[in-house]
């Protein structure tokens, strides 16, 4: 699977964020909430890839470490557009994602190789997550549409590229009992700091919106979106689990059939290629 470069953009100015998930104002609150981690996670996933893109003797593997960065650079771009959004609403964007880059700048002193563990482990997080918003399109149906098609197109890249950096610690770090020690430790650490950090930030977001009903029937709803059938929380944790396996690769779930959805959000928000002069001028 070969990640390509898509440079979309997502107008947003116009979007209520407080409001704009169908689910209720609390898991709007819940996806705003993630986005605050997007763009310096985005950012350390690049930096753990580039120390070992030198390593990598595959060709096909280098080149799919080129479409990974490409692909992660317009996932931060966009999403701190959305983030900067969300502080113009009123939101205490700036001071979270402040606090969220003072947490990646520490993981940047780490190993080369612990930090390629963190990678690849909210790599599965994004991917299962992705997998989940693709499977379960009654988490997202009837929100507003640039949304919507906004978060597809983030877990259609992440499903695309799913595997690379997975790939990359196989071959520098390895495959063996310590590798695999280090990369299933590293997801039980990740997962817990993770949710953690996600619940203290969408409380803050929560407290500092004075405007958004946040009663018993939204929070009902909220818990009906995490641990109901469809649930965000109870539809990874088997997939959560399948990271423990020794021979486990991030293709087992093999999703790609969702892939085909991609070309009609490019269709509509992605930006035309630049013509050079010469082109213009022969167009």
């Amino acid at each position: 699977m070969m990640p390509v470069r898509r440079d979309l953009q997502f107008k947003l100015a116009d979007v209520d964020l407080k409001t704009w998930n169908a689910n209720g104002p609390l898991v709007s609150a819940y996806m705003n909430t993630l986005s605050l981690f997007f763009p310096d996670g985005e950012r350390f996933f690049i930096h753990s890839l580039r120390h070992y893109r030198d390593q990598i003797t595959d060709p096909e593997l280098k080149a799919q470490v080129t479409g990974f960065i490409g692909q992660e650079a317009m996932h931060g771009r966009e999403h701190e557009e959305y983030n900067e959004r969300l502080a113009e609403q009123g939101m205490p964007a700036e001071q979270l994602v402040q606090s969220i880059f003072k947490i990646i700048e520490a993981a940047k002193r780490l190993p080369e190789p612990a930090q390629l563990s963190i990678t690849i482990a909210l790599e599965h997080f994004t991917a299962i997550y992705g997998d989940l918003l693709l499977r379960k399109p009654e988490l997202i149906e009837g929100s507003n549409p640039t949304m919507t098609a906004m978060w597809q197109w983030h877990a259609l890249e992440e499903t695309e590229h799913k595997a690379v950096a997975f790939d990359v610690y196989s071959k520098v770090v390895g495959s063996d009992l310590r590798a695999y020690l280090l990369r299933t430790s590293t997801l039980v650490v990740i997962t817990s700091i993770f949710l953690s950090l996600i619940a203290a930030a969408m409380a803050r977001m929560l407290i500092a919106d004075k405007t958004t009903k946040k009663g018993l029937r939204e929070w009902a709803k909220f818990a009906w979106f995490m641990v109901g059938p469809a649930g965000g929380l109870r539809g990874i944790a088997l997939p959560w689990l399948d990271y423990f396996k020794p021979g486990f690769h991030p293709w087992d779930h093999d999703n790609r059939h969702f892939l085909n959805q991609i070309d009609a959000i490019n269709e509509q928000y992605g930006v035309p290629a630049k013509k050079s002069p010469k082109m213009a001028a022969a167009a």
